[in-house]
């Protein structure tokens, strides 16, 4: 089934925590062409294993023919793609702005998002943003209307299913008691 149109997908990696096992996965995507928008990975509550969370755009098809591909590469465990699905997700930055001295008050603009200071300095602010990915964008684009911006660092997206579903080490020993062997 072809969808033809290209579309963000967000898709979770559970892979041995192994030198090199990032540079596999990020060269598979490299090879195809695309582009990966975000990539945020680290430890999990296993620390023989790493969760890998990136972002890219392309067609269904194409970017289903890589998932499958990644479930190839030695060191991947598990590959979820969420795009579709429910989910949730979050990104972390880090704001470094100018203290307001116009007419629009740094407390305003951030009014309406998950910020907190950390720390003023110098006439400068560094503020911590939680939120989505969209949440955050038009959260920096008020910032810089308002020529605030000074630095900006960005975790990339992180995400997670609600519910049962898990990216997990599947043994063969465990599919078979989950009836999924």
């Amino acid at each position: 089934m072809s969808t033809g149109g290209f579309m963000r997908h967000v898709i979770s990696i559970l892979m041995a925590n192994e030198a090199g096992a990032l540079v596999r996965v990020a060269g598979l995507f490299s090879q195809r062409g695309f582009n990966i928008e975000t990539l945020n990975v680290g430890p999990t509550e296993d620390p023989t294993m790493s969760r890998l969370t990136l972002v890219t755009e392309g067609t269904e098809d194409v970017v289903d023919q890589i998932n499958r591909q990644l479930l190839k590469l030695v060191d991947v465990i598990d590959v979820l793609d969420m795009t579709g699905d429910e989910h949730t997700e979050a990104e972390l930055a880090l704001v470094k702005v100018r203290r307001d001295t116009a007419d629009t008050s740094l407390e305003t603009l951030a009014e309406g998002y998950d910020t907190t200071i950390l720390s003023e300095a110098d006439g400068l602010t560094l503020l911590r943003f939680i939120g989505t990915g969209d949440a955050l964008n038009a959260f920096v684009a008020r910032i810089e209307d308002a020529g605030l911006l000074v630095e900006l660092a960005r975790s990339g997206a992180v995400t997670m299913t609600p519910g049962a579903a898990v990216l997990r080490y599947r043994s063969a020993d465990m599919m078979a008691v989950a009836g999924q062997g």
